[in-house]
């Protein structure tokens, strides 16, 4: 059986929509926790089909204060010297990004909430096409679009909102994984930031969440569909 690993670093930030698509294709997940367990020796050790290296509430360069991360981009690192899939969203991407040499900073300004996105031209001819609902959005990181890299993907806050090395490895700044059933959970653990920032309202995002999740879902799994199609062939 295929199986894919995913690396959360919160419980509330999981493979949402993209793990419905995996059972309907019967293949295993499987999560590893950041800080918690052996990422390298239990990835290198049984190198699943597809790596995917999940968003979380701290900064790709934050290596001092959180050893894990390090270990993290040497996972990533050795995924792309083999030309394996591998998907990152939004920590995850600016992940990918650091592995890759780029430089990962603050943006200066959080997104945080539901908005839409804008394709490049190699973003509408990509599985993002599938996409055209606002998604959500939530990061006060960004990232230098690393060499080699196709931008897919940009708003106006974020000019890297999503960016492909080749077929079989995938940056999405956004996340389109999300689910409406999970939004609360952001709510409660990302309280403190939602208080913090600007213009960002707990019940804005509940209410875009009731007028874009159900849409963002299905789009969002056709999406991811035809990415795991492209990434296996």
């Amino acid at each position: 059986m295929k199986e894919v690993v995913a690396v959360r670093h919160v419980a509330f930030e999981d493979l949402g929509s993209f793990e419905d698509v995996l059972a309907d294709r019967g293949i295993k997940v499987t999560y590893l926790e950041a800080g918690r367990d052996e990422l390298f020796e239990r990835v290198e050790q049984d190198p699943p089909h597809l790596l995917v290296i999940l968003g979380g509430p701290v900064g790709a360069y934050d290596t001092a204060a959180y050893p894990f991360l390090a270990e993290e981009m040497a996972l990533i690192r050795a995924r792309l010297a083999r030309e394996q899939p591998l998907l990152g969203v939004c920590l995850g991407a600016q992940l990918i990004a650091a592995a890759l040499g780029a430089r990962v900073y603050p943006a200066g300004v959080k997104e945080i909430g539901w908005g839409p996105i804008e394709l490049s031209a190699a973003g509408n001819a990509s599985p993002l096409a599938e996409i055209a609902t606002p998604v959500l959005h939530w990061h006060g990181d960004t990232f230098d679009l690393p060499a080699g890299a196709v931008r897919l993907a940009s708003t106006t806050a974020c000019r890297n909102q999503a960016f492909a090395v080749g077929r079989q490895v995938l940056g999405l700044q956004f996340h389109p994984e999300a689910t409406g059933a999970a939004i609360e959970s952001w709510l409660i653990g990302h309280a403190c930031e939602i208080t913090g920032t600007p213009g960002v309202s707990v019940n804005d995002i509940r209410a875009d969440t009731l007028e874009y999740a159900s849409q963002l879902e299905d789009q969002s799994r056709k999406f991811f569909g035809r990415w795991l199609d492209g990434a296996s062939a």
